[in-house]
């Protein structure tokens, strides 16, 4: 089953049992997923479609911090609960174990010795990590080791 299609059933399902924010959160996800293959002409893989949603996920962080920095708990924990739906048709998450070793193995394959070689280390990260971490967290993790390494 691809995952469009597990998508459109997860909306089926919700609207039978009258979850509306899971229906609501769903529908806005295959929405963003529509406007994407109606630009592009074109129907998206998997791979794209994870894209899309990951992008929704991300979406949605920026949001909670906003929120919470304007003092609306409650719209941050409505976002929160958007993250959770979301979440679950996204491949796991890497640990930081897992991102460790990862990094380490980018450095290695790269040669990336010092902060002027992230870019090597993070072009050789970005496709391993797609969908598995948020880039933002990758980009730490190459900096933290990279500025040890430097030192």
């Amino acid at each position: 089953m691809t995952l469009r299609q597990r998508l459109k059933d997860e909306i089926t399902a919700a609207m039978r049992s009258g979850e509306v924010l899971r229906r609501d959160t769903l529908r806005m996800a295959e929405n963003a997923i529509y406007n994407g293959e109606k630009r592009d002409r074109r129907t998206y893989d998997d791979d794209e479609v994870a894209a899309v949603i990951a992008r929704e996920v991300k979406t949605r962080r920026e949001s909670v911090e906003a929120f919470r920095a304007g003092g609306r708990e409650d719209l941050a924990t409505k976002e929160e609960a958007e993250i959770g739906i979301l979440g679950a048709f996204l491949p796991a998450q890497l640990s930081d174990v897992e991102l460790d070793a990862l990094v380490t193995e980018a450095l290695a394959a790269t040669g990336a010795a010092s902060p002027r070689d992230m870019g090597k280390a993070m072009g050789w990260l970005a496709p391993r990590t797609r969908g598995r971490a948020d880039g933002r967290r990758v980009s730490e993790a190459v900096t933290r080791r990279l500025a040890g390494a430097a030192s």
